[in-house]
């Protein structure tokens, strides 16, 4: 058997036109060589089909490498030398040429599908994009309770919220009789890739005058969807992170601000009382009585079921928007505005009326009471300021008061080493009711209150 001939044993040409033209593979052979004196490996390759190609043939690490540069007509002789060279170069180096043409033709499919990429999300919505924030944060759980809880989710709807439904309850003098779009709605048929630091200045601009309070609330979701965008794959390409971070942003968001007066002073407890128990309707004021007794928000107080409430262990199970759910005391003069309330359903404030079947609107008729006590305005969140406020009489410490009301520890200790036990908190409740009461001229015995049927 003849002995195959090594890239140093075989002869080796200088490369020319003519010899490369009269180059041919010989007959009863699948490939023959054309080996050239510089660089050393490079080498025309024929094969018996006719087809010519320069190759380049080295060893790389202890094994022979062979790698196609191209056809003979596509590349001159210069160009097939030069690129000889640069593969000797790179074994020479240590590298292996096919794995840095892989890494070459690996990092171009990845800038070229990045590149895709970055074309499709620049032409998404930010309606698009809203969307997929909102069912990613309703869905998302943590600590075994969902992170976003039905009035979270409610206030991200009403900022875009499409408007033009006729008001049924509840119009103030000041209010259209079909409802607003939402705040955000004029950004959501915005490119997500548009929504820069000027425009988002320029709706704060738009906005802050007339909805001071709302813009702020509404401007802190948009940061925290840009937020959420920018760790997405699929928008980090299209969306300005930074965009509310700017300085011309930052010093437009109005402050919020706190109704002033809008809470009860010591000396009007009594005639408040006093107007809102003369309310005809027996469940509406119990509700308001309860609203002030729990600085409760009013819709997590109207939401309230029966199932929510514990006779035995004298407790409310209220179902907030910070904490999914939060246990509270069921104090004694609760207990007996509760207890007296009909079943009519499984709402504790029922409504006969309402097609939710609880409690919607009691502004009208509490409106109605302070006037009738000649009281100043005060809004029902005002009676949850009120709760706070009137706290202080009683100096009660500022964290029972906050978990009471459901806001958020301010205090590392508060955070990580206080577990209040409910007991606690309902002997300090007791007795900011009790205080009340006091003040409001109402003498109340506790009694044993059991579950009853009304019909």
């Amino acid at each position: 058997m003849a002995k195959v001939k090594t890239i140093v044993e075989a002869e080796k040409v200088n490369l020319t036109s003519g010899r490369i033209a009269a180059f041919q593979c010989p007959k009863g052979k699948a490939q023959a060589f054309l080996w050239s004196d510089d660089p050393l490996g490079l080498a025309i390759r024929a094969t018996a089909g006719g087809s010519k190609a320069y190759i380049f043939q080295a060893k790389v690490k202890g094994k022979s490498m062979r790698i196609t540069i191209g056809d003979v007509n596509a590349w001159s002789i210069r160009q097939a030398q030069a690129q000889g060279r640069h593969l000797k170069n790179l074994i020479d180096q240590g590298h292996d040429p096919r794995q840095v043409n892989a890494d070459r033709e690996a990092a171009n499919i990845a800038k070229a599908a990045a590149l895709a990429q970055k074309q499709i999300s620049e032409s998404v919505t930010v309606a698009e994009a809203w969307q997929a924030y909102i069912a990613d944060r309703t869905a998302s759980v943590k600590d075994g309770k969902p992170e976003w809880g039905e009035k979270h989710r409610a206030h991200h709807d009403y900022f875009v919220q499409a408007g033009g439904k006729k008001r049924t309850r509840g119009r103030r003098p000041d209010e259209p009789q079909r409802t607003r779009a939402g705040i955000l709605v004029p950004l959501m048929t915005m490119r997500l890739v548009d929504v820069d630091a000027k425009a988002i200045a320029t709706w704060i601009k738009k906005n802050a005058a007339r909805a001071p309070t709302t813009t702020a609330q509404a401007f802190r979701a948009l940061r925290a969807f840009l937020t959420w965008c920018a760790k997405r794959d699929y928008y980090r390409g299209a969306v300005h992170a930074g965009a509310c971070q700017s300085d011309d942003v930052k010093h437009n968001v109005p402050t919020v601000q706190t109704k002033k007066n809008d809470s009860l002073r010591k000396a009007q407890i009594k005639p408040w009382f006093e107007a809102v128990q003369k309310i005809g309707n027996p469940v509406i004021a119990a509700y308001l009585q309860c609203l002030l007794l729990t600085g409760a928000r009013r819709n997590e107080l109207g939401a309230l079921r029966w199932r929510d409430v514990d006779f035995q262990w004298k407790s409310l199970s209220i179902h907030d928007k910070v904490e999914s759910e939060r246990v509270i005391p069921l104090t004694p003069y609760m207990e007996h505005l509760i207890a007296a309330l009909p079943r009519r359903n499984e709402y504790v404030f029922s409504s006969s009326t309402s097609a939710l079947g609880r409690l919607m609107e009691p502004r009208i008729a509490h409106d109605k009471a302070l006037a009738a006590a000649a009281l100043p305005a005060l809004s029902l969140h005002g009676l949850r300021r009120s709760f706070a406020t009137l706290s202080e009489w009683v100096e009660v410490p500022a964290g029972i008061v906050a978990q009471l009301m459901g806001h958020k520890p301010s205090a590392i200790a508060e955070r990580h080493y206080i577990q209040r036990e409910l007991d606690l908190l309902h002997l300090w409740h007791t007795k900011i009711e009790a205080w009340i009461l006091n003040e409001a001229g109402i003498e109340f015995v506790p009694a044993q209150v059991g579950l009853r049927a009304v019909a």
